[in-house]
């Protein structure tokens, strides 16, 4: 049974996901406490977060950075925040999806089953990949490069497993957001854009630069 912590201070709402949830097999934690919000997170051990950007104390953005500083768990942004900049920034601190508020249980349902599916698919593999000197650590969610080492979040982890394997073949935007998120009815481009950009930076920081090229109208290549 794959376990959910959720955050969310509105307590009818969150009894009420919380229910919905558990309906369709899954077990949820809901945080009571928010302002030990990362000492419940390292409690529980959720398998996915479902969490409010707009919470007492510290806002959802400032406990993303904090989740993701020690974990790589999947984290989908609940909000009635609905601007392209909300969604951005929740992409760039660190999120996997994010979700308008009101929303359908059925989508959220979906959101969280897909997510698992994919987040953990790579969980019985040790598979490396390498380019040149850069080793690709599939399962860890790591890359490294002589002395330096950069996580990725679940989503570049995907990113990068399909400019890889199709080295020297230009993935369109359509094929990376299919594989993010299995449809793209819910996604924007500006969505992939951060997730692209924010993998350049992390494989800029450890030496290489230019790795991932933009092919204007077409999509990505790594040669």
């Amino acid at each position: 049974m794959n376990r959910i912590l959720l955050i969310e201070d509105d307590i009818d709402l969150a009894k009420e996901t919380s229910l919905a949830l558990e309906k369709w097999g899954f077990y949820v934690d809901l945080i009571e406490n928010f302002e030990k919000i990362l000492e419940e997170f390292i409690d529980k051990k959720p398998d996915v977060v479902i969490m409010d950007i707009n919470l007492p104390l510290y806002n959802g953005f400032y406990w993303c950075e904090k989740i993701r500083d020690i974990s790589n768990v999947p984290i989908i942004f609940l909000s009635s925040r609905d601007s392209d900049m909300d969604l951005i920034m929740g992409i760039n601190n660190g999120g996997d999806d994010y979700i308008t508020k009101p929303f359908s249980i059925d989508v959220l349902v979906t959101k969280v089953k897909g997510i698992i599916r994919r987040a953990y698919k790579y969980s019985d593999s040790s598979s490396i990949m390498h380019y040149d000197d850069l080793i690709f650590d599939i399962e860890k969610g790591t890359i490294k490069y002589k002395n330096k080492c950069e996580d990725l979040t679940k989503n570049e982890i995907k990113i990068f497993t399909s400019l890889l394997k199709n080295k020297n073949k230009v993935v369109s935007r359509e094929s990376l957001m299919m594989s993010l998120w299995d449809s793209d009815e819910f996604v924007t481009d500006n969505a992939l854009t951060v997730n692209i950009n924010r993998l350049r930076g992390k494989i800029k920081d450890i030496g290489f630069n230019d790795m991932i090229k933009t092919k204007k109208g077409m999509g990505y290549i790594i040669q």
